[in-house]
């Protein structure tokens, strides 16, 4: 009974209408959906990389104009941090 209750209520994502068969070419077109174009100094490309670690494995280390960057282009375009990441 509680399910029915709220029934019209509730937010239903729709069952996709065509199946996805060209994989690479779906994916290829999610990429293309944003462009984006950012231009970098000869300065920040140069201070863009951390020191190198002394010890094995681990987490990567970034520089912090790495980090500052990230953080500036996520708080401008509204993004979640994986969204970042990955942009």
């Amino acid at each position: 009974m509680p399910f029915k209750v709220n029934k019209d209520r509730r937010h239903r994502i729709p069952r996709q209408r065509h199946r996805v068969t060209n994989w690479p070419t779906y994916e290829a077109g999610l990429r293309a959906r944003g462009s984006l174009t950012v231009w970098f100094t000869e300065d920040a490309i140069e201070g863009w990389r951390a020191a190198p670690r002394t010890t094995r494995g681990g987490q990567p280390s970034y520089s912090g104009l790495a980090i500052a960057t990230a953080l500036t282009l996520r708080a401008l375009f509204h993004l979640a941090l994986r969204q970042t990441e990955g942009l």
